[in-house]
């Protein structure tokens, strides 16, 4: 008769975890929205100072009513916004208009701790990220 209970026991706590599982299912939609290119991308040491645009690419489509969080993670290595920040009709790619100098190492945070305007369409945040890169002589 124990033996019995304890395997049904066990049974509701697999069925259990199982229904636990399903209802936290990992989907691209259930997630928060994550960087998945940049423009420049991050790393790269050897970028054209003559060009004239950052971008930034998310997973998901975002909410583009001018929302978003370009974060300074300093002063010296955010670069000069020339007009405009705007999203593309594909709803997932937010560019800035940049003028960038030679020889230098810029920073972005694309959200950060205190500033998450980055939003996808069901208001989440989008994860921080940061974009590290240096134009070429």
């Amino acid at each position: 008769m124990i033996r019995v209970l304890i395997i049904l026991l066990m049974g509701v706590s697999i069925i259990g975890f199982g229904i636990a599982q399903a209802e936290n299912k990992i989907t691209v939609k259930s997630m928060l929205p994550v960087v998945v290119k940049t423009f420049p991308q991050a790393g790269d040491t050897a970028v054209d100072p003559a060009i004239k645009e950052i971008s930034v690419t998310f997973s998901k489509e975002m909410i583009t009513k001018e929302m978003w969080s370009w974060v300074m993670a300093s002063k010296d290595s955010f670069p000069v916004i020339t007009g405009q920040v705007k999203y593309l009709a594909d709803k997932t790619t937010c560019v800035a208009p940049v003028s960038l100098e030679a020889g230098k190492t810029y920073a972005i945070w694309f959200n950060s701790q205190n500033h998450n305007a980055f939003r996808d369409t069901d208001n989440n945040p989008a994860v921080p990220y940061l974009l590290v890169f240096q134009t070429k002589q």
